[in-house]
């Protein structure tokens, strides 16, 4: 019995390390030189894969798709942000 009870915390433990590696790490593409980099992000989200639709462009956020846009936003909300990252 202890021996399956300690297998539950054990199991328990390292689920919640995933979802915490989850919810606060990600991979971006570099909207200049189109490199991809492992990131720590400063706020949780599920979202794992960040580019930026505009790029290098001068496109305005209202020029964009709704798709586009909230990509865009997503990725002006994390990458800028970032705690660390280490190119792929």
């Amino acid at each position: 019995m202890a021996g399956k009870k300690k297998a539950i915390i054990f199991s328990s433990i390292f689920l919640l390390f995933l979802l915490v590696g989850r919810l606060y790490t990600g991979i971006y593409k570099d909207d200049e030189f189109d490199d991809s980099y492992f990131f720590i992000k400063n706020a949780p989200a599920w979202k794992w894969h960040f580019y930026s639709p505009r790029g290098m462009s001068d496109l305005k956020l209202i020029d964009m798709t709704v798709a586009q846009q909230n990509e865009q936003i997503m990725y002006d909300r994390y990458i800028p942000n970032k705690l660390f990252y280490i190119p792929m």
